[in-house]
C-alpha cells in the first residue's frame, strides 16, 4: 500500500499522446513540470527518441523518468550490438515492463508510452508505474489525459496517415492545454515511420497549431 499512495503521490501533472496510424506511431507531450500548485519548469523534455526507430515519451517523477529513458536508450544500443537488429516496440515494453514490475515495492514513478515501427507495422505501448505493459491503439497519460481523450475519441480513425494523425494528437493536445492546469508551456511531436524517428522543431509544431 505504501508502494502504491507514492504512485498516487507523484502521478500528477502533464498531458502525453500516442496514435499509430497506417504508415506510422505520433507521439505529442506538453513541456510544464509542477511541484504542486508551483510551475517548476517550463521547458522540459517529454518525448525522446529511443532508437532509429523507437520513441517514448514519459510522465511522473522526472528522477524516474531520465533513468527510465537511460535504461531504455541502453538496452537498445546493447540489443543491436548482440542481435545485429533493432529491438521491436513489444519487446522494449516487456523489458520495461519487467523492469517497473521487479521495482514495484521501491517503484519508477513513471508512466511510459513506447511506440514504435517495425517488421510487425506500427506499435503502441501503455506502461504504468507498477509493470504493466498494455498494447493499444490510442493512449493518452497524464492529468490532461481526459480531455485529450474527448478528442481523441471524437476525431481518430485507424485508416489516418501520419500527418491526419498528427493534426488529431495536436488537436487533443491542445484542449488539454487549455483546461488542465498542469500541462502547458509548449508542445513537442515525435513522428515514426519506416524512414526512422523524426523530432519537430518548434517552428513546425507552430506551424501546424496554426494551421489546425
Amino acid at each position: 500500500m505504501e508502494a502504491v499512495e507514492r504512485v498516487k503521490e507523484y502521478m500528477k501533472g502533464t498531458t502525453t499522446v500516442g496514435l499509430t496510424t497506417r504508415d506510422g506511431v505520433v507521439l505529442v507531450s506538453d513541456k510544464r513540470a509542477t511541484m504542486g500548485t508551483l510551475i517548476a519548469h517550463k521547458v522540459v523534455q517529454k518525448s525522446f527518441i529511443i532508437d532509429r526507430h523507437l520513441a517514448a515519451t514519459v510522465a511522473g517523477a522526472v528522477g524516474d523518468a531520465q533513468a527510465a529513458i537511460r535504461w531504455m536508450r541502453a538496452e537498445a544500443r546493447l540489443y543491436r550490438m548482440r542481435r545485429g537488429e533493432e529491438i521491436s516496440a513489444q519487446a522494449m515494453s516487456t523489458l520495461m515492463g519487467n523492469v517497473l514490475f521487479s521495482s514495484r515495492y521501491f517503484p519508477l514513478i513513471v508512466q511510459l508510452i513506447i511506440g514504435g515501427v517495425g517488421r510487425e507495422g506500427a506499435k503502441l505501448y501503455s506502461l504504468d508505474p507498477l509493470g504493466s505493459a498494455i498494447e493499444d491503439r490510442v493512449i493518452a497519460t497524464g492529468s490532461g489525459s481526459p480531455y485529450a481523450y474527448g478528442v481523441l475519441e471524437d476525431s481518430y480513425r485507424e485508416d489516418l496517415d501520419i500527418d491526419a494523425a498528427t493534426a488529431v494528437a495536436l488537436r487533443a493536445m491542445r484542449a488539454a492545454m487549455e483546461r488542465d492546469a498542469m500541462s502547458g508551456n509548449g508542445i513537442d511531436v515525435i513522428k515514426i515511420t519506416k524512414e526512422g524517428a523524426v523530432k519537430l522543431s518548434e517552428e513546425d509544431v507552430s506551424r501546424l497549431i496554426e494551421a489546425l
